[in-house]
């Protein structure tokens, strides 16, 4: 079991959304990384066959997924960002209502979607509207009608946008147990959810695939670039404007722990800090303003605490 990315160009107008880009994945699970405009939604959509590539091809097997037709769509699933649903409809009329388009006997499409509901902790509540649903119950929801079909090609773009760290956790988990035996390509900007899960990463920059290779693999290429200081905190404000900062941690009303990635220690007293997947995304894409850091101060503003 192939995909192959072979050369896709993606434009519209004067604007090229995907660039030349290559690849070849196999049965396991992808993390497509890249700030808002990299064109990892375009580059998806491609794959799933709602949009055509300008230029280049995408085979299965060694075969055009437009030649396959509806031969590939069967082995497809597809959750995009904007997750369409009909609010009326309860759990179970939506997930029978998908089972019907994608070609699947009423038996069947009940009796699988009484189950993927109840493997997305959702059972007991299938005959609620969806439009009493949180962000996250109608995100499971989402993964739940795009694994209907046992597909060997899932595609998961931003799946765990908007959604709290309780419910990512969850969906991350859920991810994992589904992806056993196939092609995961799950794009996403919140890079904690590909270092848990991933098994390869592709960071994607300006419609091409700047970096790729296993988590660990791409953290090493960080390492030297990585630093941590502890200054006051003004200090620390002016290395946030200045700097590109991954985290400020506040230590007391006065001092902060600053991270950064730079070439080097561009503070004094700055030493060398472990990296991460963060901090090497971080490093790729630090072109433009310093990034603002998270904060680990239990939501307080840093200015708020410089004064208290």
């Amino acid at each position: 079991m192939e995909l192959t990315l072979d050369r896709l160009t993606r434009s519209f107008g004067p604007k090229i959304a995907v660039d030349r880009l290559s690849a070849a994945l196999k049965p396991g699970v992808y993390g497509l990384l890249g700030a808002n405009g990299a064109g990892k939604t375009t580059l998806m959509r491609m794959v799933c066959g709602v949009l055509r590539p300008t230029s280049g091809e995408i085979r299965y097997d060694g075969v055009a997924i437009e030649q396959m037709g509806d031969a590939y769509r069967a082995r497809l699933g597809y959750l995009p960002q904007d997750f369409g649903y009909y609010p009326e409809f309860t759990a179970l009329d939506f997930m029978e209502y998908m089972a019907a388009l994608k070609g699947l006997g009423k038996r069947i499409a009940r009796d699988r979607s009484l189950a993927l509901l109840d493997r997305v902790g959702l059972a007991g509540e299938e005959r609620r509207r969806i439009r009493t649903f949180s962000g996250g119950m109608r995100q499971r929801l989402g993964i739940a009608q795009a694994v209907l079909n046992d597909p060997e090609v899932l595609v998961l773009d931003e799946p765990t946008a908007g959604l709290d760290p309780k419910e990512r956790v969850r969906f991350r988990n859920l991810i994992a147990g589904f992806a056993q035996d196939k092609i995961v390509l799950l794009s996403t900007h919140i890079v904690s959810d590909v270092e848990h899960i991933a098994d390869e990463v592709l960071m994607m920059r300006a419609g091409a695939i700047v970096l790729e290779g296993r988590p660990d693999e791409l953290v090493a290429k960080a390492a030297g670039k990585v630093w941590e200081v502890v200054v006051s905190a003004t200090q620390a404000e002016t290395a946030e404007a200045e700097l590109y900062v991954s985290n400020v941690r506040l230590l007391d009303g006065a001092r902060a722990l600053v991270r950064y990635v730079a070439d080097g220690p561009t503070i004094a007293g700055s030493t060398p800090a472990n990296p991460t997947l963060e901090d090497l995304y971080l490093y790729v894409f630090r072109d433009g303003a310093p990034a603002a850091s998270r904060r680990e101060d239990s939501g307080a503003h840093f200015k708020e605490d410089q004064h208290a």
